[in-house]
């Protein structure tokens, strides 16, 4: 799996580039195709960001991941 840092991360967040992108646990996301990310933002969530801290504080558990295939590793 490709490795990727978070300054490369930040870059996917839906406004700098068309992909959207979220870590959690070491892992990569893209979440482009979720109509939940539109635009980048999720509620008060931005793509291009590890969201393994903020996941506590979310309505929903770590499950919400398995809709998406991980597509690489954060360094």
């Amino acid at each position: 799996m490709k490795t990727y840092t978070k300054q490369q991360l930040a870059l996917r967040n839906g406004q700098d580039r068309p992909e959207i992108w979220v870590a959690y646990k070491g892992k990569i996301y893209d979440v482009s195709q979720s109509r939940l990310w539109k635009n980048g933002k999720h509620y008060e969530h931005w793509a291009g960001q590890d969201l393994t801290d903020e996941l506590p504080d979310a309505p929903h558990n770590e499950n919400v991941f398995d809709k998406f295939e991980p597509i690489g590793q954060l360094l």
